[in-house]
């Protein structure tokens, strides 16, 4: 099921929140930004809560996918940049980036790589 920008970007942000399986404080702050300056009207969560928090972490990076996918289609290249700006703030917000956490922001900025040809 494809996922509008939005949802797509929150199950990013939240996925790149737990890989290294600590959640801090600050990455949710960066993540209630996001939903603030994304979404300006107030979002039942309970539904993506409920899937991200029942997935296997073996699957995370599947679905990662699948959301840089989803978000991509529906998004404009500055859309794009504005993303990628939380993202890499999420993953600094507890001043340590882990190795998985490296992992995923490569994944997104290599899957948008062409954008930056532009």
């Amino acid at each position: 099921m494809k996922m509008n920008k939005v949802m797509s970007g929150y199950h990013m942000l939240m996925i790149l929140s737990q890989v290294d399986g600590h959640f801090h404080p600050e990455e949710g702050k960066v993540v209630i930004k996001y939903l603030q300056d994304t979404f300006p009207f107030r979002l039942n969560l309970d539904n993506e809560v409920d899937i991200l928090s029942n997935m296997d972490p073996e699957d995370y990076l599947s679905h990662f996918m699948k959301c840089i996918d989803d978000f991509y289609e529906d998004s404009t290249y500055e859309e794009r940049i504005e993303f990628l700006d939380f993202a890499a703030k999420l993953v600094g917000a507890d001043n340590e980036v882990s190795p998985e956490e490296n992992i995923y922001l490569h994944e997104l900025f290599n899957a948008w790589d062409s954008d930056y040809a532009e």
